[in-house]
C-alpha cells in the first residue's frame, strides 16, 4: 500500500518532469505502480485541508483525463472549499425527508448508473439518514463503489477510528458517535496524512475557516484546546507511520528473501461482560497495531461464570478491530487464558483489571492475579488494564459535523 504521497511524477524546481534516464539507475529499475482505487486523506481534526487536498487531486486526475465525478462533498458554508469543485461533475444528491426535515445524502445508485472511472466521497465516518439507501454508513456506500469498480478518494478525521474513538473521548469530554472499523482503513492503497500545527488551526478557527463564527469561542475552549490539537496530530502521525514502517515490512520480506526477521508478536485480549471491557479491547488493539502483532480476542465460558451479559456487541467490536474471536468452555478461566497463550504462541496477555471486593478475591480468588502467577512461568507479558468509566462524557461534539 502506498502512504505519504504527493504526486505521481517527479518534477524539477521548474515543475518540469525529469526524464527517466536522468533518474537514480535503481530507482529507474522499478516501476511506478498506479495510483491506486482506494485513497484515503487522513487528519487530526476538522480543518486541516483534507476536503481542498481530495477535491484538489480530483481535479488534478480530471486534467489528465480520467473520468471523475463528485460523489458527495460538504463545503460546510466554506466558499474556498466550493471554489475547489470548479467544474467537476457531480452526482446530484438524494433528498430524503426524516422526522420532518429535509437531508441529502449521497445517491449511490445514481453514482453506480454514472459508472465514472473515480469517484470523490468526503467523510467516510458519516451516519446516513435512515431511508436513504441500503446502508447505515457512509463507508460501507464507500466499499459498494469499490465493489463495482469505481475507484474513491475519501476525507477521514483520526478521532472516528474505532481503535482511537475511546481514547479520544477520554481525552477530549466530547462523544465521537461516528466510527469506522479499522479494517475498512487499512484496506486503502494510500493513506495521506494531511497535517497542520495546533497554532494554525486554531487561527483557521478564529478567521472563520473552519466554523461559522458562533461556534468559534466554544471550539476554542473544548475540543480545539492546544493540549487536544496537539494529542489528535500526534495520534493521527503514529496511524499513518505505522501504516508507512507496514509497507516497509512488506517491500523488505518481498526483496531480501534470505533476511532474518523476529518473531511475530501475538497480543491476546480476555474478553468478559463486565463494564469497561469495550475499552479494554481497544487498548490491546493499539497495543498489536503497534508492534504490528496479531490480535486474539479470548472469551471464557465458565459453568459457574456469574456474568451472563451477552457478548455479541464486543465480539462486532472485536471483529471491527481486526481481532480472531474465541470462545473457551473451561471452569478455570485464568488457566484457560495461559493455556490458550501457549498454544497459540501468544507473547502479550491484556486483561480488565478486576472490580471485585477484596472480600471476593479473598473467597474466591483473583482472576487477575492467577493469570500474572501462571502467565509468568510460561513467560508471557501481561497487561493490566483500567475498565474507564464514560459518565463524564459530553454527548455532542462539535467536531462531529466535519
Amino acid at each position: 500500500m502506498g502512504r505519504m504521497t504527493s504526486g505521481d511524477h517527479p518534477v524539477g524546481d521548474g515543475g518540469d518532469r525529469i526524464p527517466v534516464d536522468a533518474l537514480d539507475k535503481e530507482l529507474a529499475s522499478d516501476a511506478v505502480g498506479p495510483a491506486g482505487r482506494f485513497r484515503i486523506y487522513m487528519g487530526a481534526a476538522a480543518g486541516v485541508g483534507k476536503t481542498f487536498a481530495m477535491l484538489d487531486e480530483g481535479w488534478r486526475r480530471h486534467r489528465r483525463g480520467t473520468d471523475v465525478v463528485i460523489g458527495f462533498v460538504e463545503t460546510h458554508g466554506r466558499p474556498r472549499t466550493a471554489e475547489l469543485v470548479r467544474d467537476l461533475e457531480v452526482v446530484p444528491r438524494k433528498v430524503v425527508q426524516y422526522r420532518g426535515s429535509s437531508f441529502e445524502e449521497m445517491d449511490v445508485p445514481a453514482v453506480l448508473a454514472r459508472r465514472p472511472e473515480l469517484a470523490l466521497v468526503d467523510e467516510l465516518a458519516h451516519t446516513n439518514v435512515p431511508g436513504s439507501g441500503p446502508h447505515e454508513k457512509r463507508w460501507q456506500d464507500v466499499l459498494e463503489l469499490l465493489d463495482n469498480g469505481v475507484a474513491v478518494i475519501t476525507t477521514v478525521n483520526v478521532q472516528h477510528l474505532e481503535s482511537i474513538a475511546d481514547a479520544v473521548e477520554h481525552m477530549t469530554g466530547a462523544r465521537v458517535r461516528e466510527r469506522v472499523p479499522d479494517w475498512v482503513v487499512r484496506k486503502a492503497d494510500q493513506i495521506e496524512l494531511i497535517d497542520s500545527s495546533p497554532e494554525q488551526l486554531r487561527r483557521r478557527l478564529v478567521h472563520g475557516n473552519i466554523y461559522p463564527p458562533d461556534k468559534v469561542p466554544d471550539a476554542l475552549r473544548h475540543f480545539f484546546r492546544t493540549e487536544n490539537l496537539v494529542a489528535l496530530r500526534e495520534l493521527a502521525l503514529r496511524f499513518v507511520a505505522d501504516e508507512t514502517e507496514e509497507e516497509l515490512l512488506d517491500y523488505l520480506r518481498g526483496r531480501a528473501t534470505g533476511a532474518v526477521w523476529d518473531t511475530r508478536e501475538r497480543i491476546m485480549v480476555a474478553v468478559t461482560g463486565a463494564p469497561g471491557t469495550d475499552n479494554v479491547i481497544r487498548r490491546a488493539a493499539r497495543i498489536a497495531t503497534r508492534t504490528k502483532g496479531d490480535f486474539l480476542a479470548v472469551h471464557v465460558i465458565s459453568a459457574d461464570q456469574s456474568d451472563t451479559r451477552p457478548v455479541d456487541e464486543l465480539k462486532k467490536l472485536a471483529d471491527d478491530l481486526g481481532a480472531g474471536w474465541y470462545e473457551l468452555n473451561r471452569d478455570d478461566p485464568a488457566r484457560a487464558l495461559v493455556d490458550f497463550a501457549e498454544e497459540h504462541q501468544v507473547t502479550q496477555i491484556v486483561l480488565g483489571a478486576s472490580r471485585r471486593s477484596r472480600w471476593q478475591e479473598l473467597t474466591r480468588g483473583s482472576v487477575v492475579n492467577r493469570v500474572l502467577r501462571f502467565a509468568g512461568d510460561s513467560d508471557v507479558d501481561v497487561h493490566v488494564i483500567a475498565r474507564r468509566s464514560d459518565a463524564h462524557v459530553e454527548p455532542e461534539p462539535l467536531e462531529s459535523q466535519t
